[in-house]
């Protein structure tokens, strides 16, 4: 399956996350900040970037901006994953890059479609 970059502070939700992704067959590799995500992006060339929103540091909206601008990672789908449910913070997420957005608590056929989508497949 894909291998797939889980971006978030909170050991709870990369806890989630990665029982979901695992169970359906991803490779998980988690990263906890924005600037871990932008280095580790560039060495791991993941297939899907899930990227959490508030973390210490570079933020995920940063991160995305960052990753989707740059030519070595600028193809690597971003699915940014928030507590942060405005209308407005979906389409700043869109604006910075990002292919979607999903609102937490994560609910696991939100998270395998959307990478199913962001895969192509």
């Amino acid at each position: 399956m894909a291998r797939i970059m889980v971006v978030d502070d909170s050991p709870t939700d990369v806890q989630s996350m990665r029982a979901i992704l695992q169970k359906a067959g991803h490779q998980v590799v988690e990263v906890s900040s924005g600037q871990d995500a932008i280095a580790r992006a560039k060495q791991d060339k993941p297939d899907v970037i899930v990227m959490d929103v508030v973390m210490p540091g570079v933020n995920g909206f940063q991160a995305t901006r960052t990753l989707s601008k740059d030519a070595d990672t600028g193809h690597i789908p971003i699915i940014v994953v928030s507590a942060k449910d405005q209308e407005t913070d979906r389409l700043w997420a869109l604006r910075q890059g990002a292919k979607d957005y999903i609102v937490k608590p994560v609910k696991e056929n939100d998270l395998l479609d959307k990478i199913k989508t962001a895969l192509g497949r």
